[in-house]
């Protein structure tokens, strides 16, 4: 019996012990539609790619439609659903990837596949004190994506399948999840789409420490049915915080986590991976500097540390060269800043990677980003990557994105 088929059932038996509360219950079953909300959010994206490796440029021009619809509370228990729709409009020489457009594949890789699908489909139960159950396909993010991301980057989000607790209170904070499968962004459509899980979990806890900042530890056990490349026992600590002085303020982040293969993988190793991350802010400017590594063995494939659920996008530049871990591991040192003028927010970042375990070269990136807020609900991006490859792995490779976002109400 899948998840969903269970949360089905589950939200049968919901009804029918609701029906047993007649004194009130109609009244307390108006609250789930009186008290909910609806919401459209539309963005557009251009995405335009040249990389050297393809014989043709990239042009995507697609649209993605969410509608959420969230019921009020009854009797401790809340539902969302929540639809995507992802078209395409105008251009469309592009390789959406995964088996999507097997006619495309002169074009470059982007991601954003057309199709309409159920994004979130869950029930809340929050009827004990400082802790909320969620059950259904749902958003989960853990700390700063990069284990446990939505990569909500792309057009077509990653979801997870399965039952989720968070237990918050006062500096402590704890989250856990159970996943069945996860919906991945090449859509349901084609296999890669989903990705069944046998025995995988989810654990998180924050400590928010004052003077100090928030330390995490977690472990994170992914056993993959359909990817066993993907099943790993990762677990490691976190530490970020931001400490105020006369004039300006300090930030910064260090993390080590440890990796090892677990379920089915077909590879056995050991990896590491740490990052230290800093920087200044004065005022409406951010500068800041940043070391991250995954070990790899240059003379061995699939030993390198993975992160498979991550907001990849989100790290290692924005070009996506580095998706997936290079055999030799990856060492990227990178310097940033941002400013913000009002409601416009200008970002510019530099990479330079090497193989972790080989100290070959293997490029470097420029990445920049202009964001305008109009109002609240409307914001408009232009986003830019350029990558140099050093290596004959990675071609050179320059993106450009035109963003829109609108939401209503």
């Amino acid at each position: 019996m899948t998840l969903m088929t269970r949360l089905a059932l589950g939200s049968t038996l919901l009804c029918v012990t609701c029906a047993g509360h007649a004194a009130d219950a109609s009244e307390r079953v108006a609250d789930l539609i009186e008290k909910g909300s609806v919401n459209l959010a539309l963005r557009y994206r251009y995405e335009g790619v040249d990389d050297d490796a393809f014989s043709k440029d990239a042009d995507a021009s697609t649209l993605r439609t969410r509608l959420t619809l969230a019921s009020g509370s009854f009797m401790d228990f809340s539902g969302l659903l929540e639809f995507d729709n992802i078209s395409e409009v105008i251009a469309d020489d592009f390789d959406a990837g995964f088996g999507n457009t097997p006619n495309r594949t002169e074009y470059p890789l982007v991601a954003d596949p057309d199709g309409t699908e159920i994004n979130q489909l869950y029930v809340d139960y929050d009827g004990v004190e400082h802790l909320k159950l969620r059950l259904g396909r749902q958003r989960i993010t853990m700390d700063n994506h990069r284990f446990i991301g939505n990569v909500g980057w792309r057009q077509n989000e990653q979801t997870y399948s399965g039952l989720s607790a968070a237990w918050n209170r006062d500096n402590v904070h704890v989250s856990y999840a159970f996943i069945d499968d996860v919906r991945r962004i090449p859509g349901e459509e084609v296999p890669a789409g989903r990705d069944e899980q046998d025995n995988t979990h989810f654990l998180n806890g924050r400590l928010d420490v004052a003077g100090i900042g928030a330390i995490s530890g977690y472990y994170y056990h992914i056993d993959s049915h359909d990817s066993p490349g993907f099943s790993t026992a990762t677990f490691g600590v976190r530490l970020a915080g931001k400490q105020d002085l006369d004039n300006l303020a300090v930030r910064y982040a260090a993390e080590l986590a440890h990796q090892r293969d677990a379920g089915d993988n077909p590879a056995s190793y050991d990896a590491n991976y740490y990052v230290l991350d800093g920087g200044i802010v004065l005022e409406n400017v951010d500068v800041g500097i940043g070391w991250e590594v995954l070990e790899g063995n240059a003379s061995a494939a699939n030993e390198a540390f993975r992160t498979p659920f991550a907001t990849l996008h989100a790290f290692n530049g924005w070009a996506d060269k580095f998706l997936a871990t290079p055999a030799e591991g990856l060492d990227d040192r990178y310097v940033k800043a941002k400013a913000t003028f009002g409601n416009l927010i200008a970002e510019a970042r530099y990479h330079r990677f090497e193989g972790e375990d080989s100290g070959d070269d293997l490029g470097d990136e420029w990445n920049l980003q202009v964001g305008y807020q109009f109002e609240p609900r409307l914001r408009a991006d232009l986003v830019f990557a350029d990558f140099d490859g050093d290596d004959p792995r990675y071609s050179d490779t320059t993106k450009f994105w035109v963003m829109v976002t609108a939401t209503l109400p």
